[in-house]
């Protein structure tokens, strides 16, 4: 099979999948990317067979490009493939230009535009926030004078929280409106603010049906995170998921993936439990999860979750798995400005919890702020008990301090 994948960047995370397509069985993998070759480890540019650079590997059209030059050398591709969330709409389209299978432009839109998301879900009768689209400044105080504040403001097309700002205030509302600046063509979502745990619920769908599905905890929200670029925070994975407990969102959940129009992949939801014990979703994503939650699903299954997206997203096939597990992890955050001068409490955290630490990339001397909400680094845990992960994170991001300077 040949297979074409879509990485504009050269990030950690996104070289494991690229890996885990390359290192399949019968697959000719070419790379269409903006990054040079170079760029590429060594033992992986050597599994590439063929390689495709342009100017700009978020444009559908340079997408389209850089396939069309695979094509000649390796014939036309059975999938194309990108697991970034700005290029799900632009892969979708040149899959219809192409007739290449996979998730379709018209389904891509349903998880990318997050006032069309919600438009879709509320009409199926699915629990989300109240919202409205912001093509100008005055949609969004007509909206704040509706429900009141506080209110989310973030871009329709964002990605997770990035550029995400919760407003208490008609300044902080405004303050926000000048950073987003909506208008008919870079438009807005407002809506309603819900209080509540969060938590992400990521389904495996085969052909639209859903065949797996893991489920996960923030500690604290993403929203305070970034709202507070000192905290270090956690993601649990319980090893038990199958409990009346977690009824309710497998129901909201499987039905907002048909709603939407999930193909085969593997999906990312965040959701809501309110204080009352109702759930409420945030947003969808039809692409794998960040924050580390494939490694998390990696451990917490003594499994390789790349490989197996890998086979899903290309044959078609995801065996069942057996959690044996629970897993979390904790991400190491500055407190201050510039690069990292020192890290405190690290013996002491390898002391107290080095036998439950499975994988880590502790922050370095030296190394510049980290500009995403993953911090300048993260360690992640497993053991057969929820309780004692748990409460190993709480141990480790009070015992790890991380200065910058």
């Amino acid at each position: 099979m040949h297979v074409v994948f879509v990485a504009p960047f050269f990030m950690d995370t996104t070289m494991r999948f690229i890996r885990a397509v390359a290192e399949l069985p019968g697959v000719q993998l070419g790379l269409v990317t903006q990054e040079p070759k170079d760029k590429v480890p060594a033992d992986l540019r050597q599994a590439l067979a063929g390689y495709a650079q342009v100017d700009d590997a978020l444009s559908p059209s340079h997408i389209r490009q850089g396939v069309e030059l695979l094509t000649l050398k390796l014939g036309k591709p059975h999938r194309l493939l990108g697991t970034l969330e700005h290029i799900q709409v632009q892969l979708a389209e040149v899959r219809e230009m192409l007739n290449i299978p996979g998730l379709k432009s018209a389904q891509a839109h349903n998880f990318r535009d997050k006032a069309r998301m919600k438009d879709a879900l509320r009409a199926a009768g699915l629990p989300c926030a109240r919202h409205r689209e912001i093509l100008q400044p005055q949609d969004a105080r007509d909206f704040a004078a509706q429900i009141g504040f506080p209110l989310v403001i973030k871009p329709r097309e964002g990605v997770g929280a990035a550029v995400t700002f919760r407003v208490d205030s008609e300044d902080e509302l405004e303050e926000a409106l000048r950073t987003i600046r909506p208008s008919p063509e870079h438009a807005a979502v407002a809506e309603e603010f819900i209080t509540g745990d969060e938590h992400s619920f990521e389904v495996v769908s085969v052909n639209a049906k859903p065949v797996w599905h893991s489920l996960t905890r923030y500690d604290p929200p993403p929203l305070d995170v970034l709202r507070n670029p000192w905290i270090q925070w956690t993601v649990l994975l319980p090893r038990e998921i199958d409990s009346p407990e977690w009824d309710a969102v497998r129901a909201v959940g499987f039905k907002a993936l048909k709603t939407l129009g999930m193909a085969t992949g593997i999906s990312h939801m965040e959701w809501f439990r309110r204080k009352d014990g109702t759930v409420a979703i945030s947003e969808i994503a039809a692409r794998p999860p960040g924050a580390q939650i494939m490694t998390l699903n990696s451990f917490a299954h003594d499994t390789d979750m790349y490989k197996a997206w890998a086979r899903l997203v290309v044959f078609d096939t995801f065996a069942p798995l057996e959690r044996k597990f629970a897993a979390g992890a904790a991400f190491f955050r500055g407190q201050g400005e510039g690069r990292v001068k020192r890290v405190h409490g690290l013996e002491r955290a390898q002391r107290d919890l080095g036998h439950l630490i499975v994988e880590a990339r502790l922050p370095q001397i030296g190394q510049p702020k980290a500009s995403g909400y993953e911090g300048e680094g993260y360690a992640v845990l497993r053991h057969p008990e929820t309780r004692v992960v748990e409460n190993a994170l709480k141990h480790l991001i009070s015992t790890v301090r991380v200065e910058l300077g």
